[in-house]
């Protein structure tokens, strides 16, 4: 689904530059400056299938120049994490705020962007070891601890790389997609267990790198043109 999604993202964008008029480049053109604020609809789905994960992401953005923007976004998540000695429950919240550059040129009238961005995130998180395997005696069977051990007031903090595409559908509304390269900067861990899941990063892999990804519908609220 989500490479028919690409697919007709890029053919919008080339048909809506082929669409223009050459004989617009004479005329006088002011570009819209507002507030495009959305909703990341692909952890909703996917929480519909997978019943481990839930979360809420809500988007932004506000054109400050010709190709730039700020963005933020701001939501919370939750998901219980099965590796192979261990399960753990992770709930929390984040907010992530940077800026976009438009990489696409457009033909006069069109909005569309093909995004390079960079964002500063910072999560604040709860931990809960559900249960956890140990062997403590090699000639003993593993023995599995089902008391759970809640780990309270944890943060991480990350650096996060963005690429995308987002295009506009109808009047001021736009439909986009991201990828997210994800760096950890510093992160506070409980004793004797790392944060291998956080809000907003998603897993935390042994480099303290990390991938995300976002499908969001967003609506421009136009407050001038220059």
């Amino acid at each position: 689904m989500l490479k028919y999604f690409i697919s007709i993202l890029f053919i919008f964008l080339f048909f809506s530059a082929f669409s223009q008029e050459k004989t617009m480049d004479t005329v006088k053109y002011k570009d819209r400056y507002g507030l495009r604020i959305g909703i990341d609809i692909f952890q909703p789905v996917y929480s519909l299938f997978d019943k481990d994960k839930k979360g809420l992401e809500f988007v932004g953005d506000f054109r400050i120049t010709k190709r730039f923007y700020v963005a933020a976004e701001l939501g919370y998540s939750e998901a219980t994490s099965k590796e192979d000695y261990f399960e753990f429950y992770t709930n929390g919240q984040y907010i992530k705020a940077g800026v976009d550059f438009n990489a696409y040129k457009n033909w006069i009238g069109m909005e569309n962007m093909i995004v390079v961005g960079l964002r500063y995130a910072f999560s604040t998180f709860d931990q809960t070891l559900n249960e956890y395997t140990v062997n403590a005696d090699p000639f003993l069977p593993n023995q599995t601890i089902t008391t759970p051990v809640s780990y309270d007031g944890l943060n991480a903090q990350w650096i996060e790389f963005v690429l995308g595409l987002k295009a506009e559908i109808l009047h001021n509304v736009f439909m986009g997609f991201s990828f997210r390269w994800n760096q950890m900067v510093t992160s506070k861990e409980p004793e004797n267990f790392k944060n291998l899941y956080v809000p907003g990063f998603n897993k935390v892999y042994l480099n303290d790198n990390g991938f995300g990804f976002n499908y969001t519908i967003s609506y421009l609220l136009p407050f001038y043109r220059k």
